[in-house]
C-alpha cells in the first residue's frame, strides 16, 4: 500500500474502523471535530479513489465502509515512520518512545513483556531453522556439530 494519508482523513477511517460503516452525516456525527458534511464526503470519495473506503448503495444514501485493515494502515505509516525518522531503525524508534514519550510504570511492564515474548518467538524459529538444517545436511561423524542461540550445541 503506497498512499498517503492526511490526518483528517485517518480520522475518517478511525470512525469506520471503530463504529462500521456509515452514511455521510454517521460519519460526520463521529468525528472529533466537527467539519461539514461536503467535507467529510470529499474526503470519503478521496479515500475511495484511493481504494481504501468502499460504499453500498441504501436507497438515495450511501453507506461508507473500511476497505484496508487498520493493521495494514499502521504498518505501512510506521513502517514510513521508521524510515523517514530513525534511520531504518526499529530499535531507535522504540528508544525514542522510551525516552521521551511518558509512559506509566504499567506500560513499560507490558512493552517489556511484548518483547520478552517476540525474542522467545525469535529464539524458538532459530532453534528450529538450526534443527531443520541439521536434519537436511548429511551426518558426517567428523564434522563439528553446529552451535545454536547463546553458544549451546545442537
Amino acid at each position: 500500500m503506497d498512499v498517503s494519508l492526511g490526518d483528517r482523513e485517518l480520522e475518517i477511517l478511525d470512525a469506520l474502523w471503530k463504529s462500521g460503516p456509515g452514511t455521510v452525516a454517521e460519519v460526520r456525527e463521529r468525528l472529533p471535530d466537527p467539519l461539514a458534511y461536503n467535507t467529510v464526503l470529499t474526503i470519503l470519495r478521496n479515500l475511495e479513489a484511493k481504494g481504501l473506503v468502499g460504499h453500498t448503495a441504501q436507497g438515495r444514501l450511501h453507506s461508507y465502509h473500511a476497505v484496508v485493515e487498520q493493521s495494514r494502515v499502521q504498518q505501512t505509516l510506521v513502517s514510513r515512520l521508521v524510515h523517514a525518522l530513525f534511520r531504518g531503525s526499529p530499535v531507535d524508534l522504540l528508544a525514542h518512545l522510551v525516552q521521551h514519550e511518558q509512559m506509566s510504570a504499567d506500560e513499560l511492564k507490558e512493552l517489556h513483556g511484548l518483547l520478552d515474548h517476540r525474542l522467545a518467538a525469535v529464539d524458538r524459529q532459530g532453534a528450529a531453522s538450526t534443527s531443520d538444517d541439521a536434519a537436511a545436511a548429511p551426518a558426517s561423524p567428523a564434522a563439528p556439530r553446529a552451535r545454536g542461540a547463546k553458544g549451546r550445541r545442537t
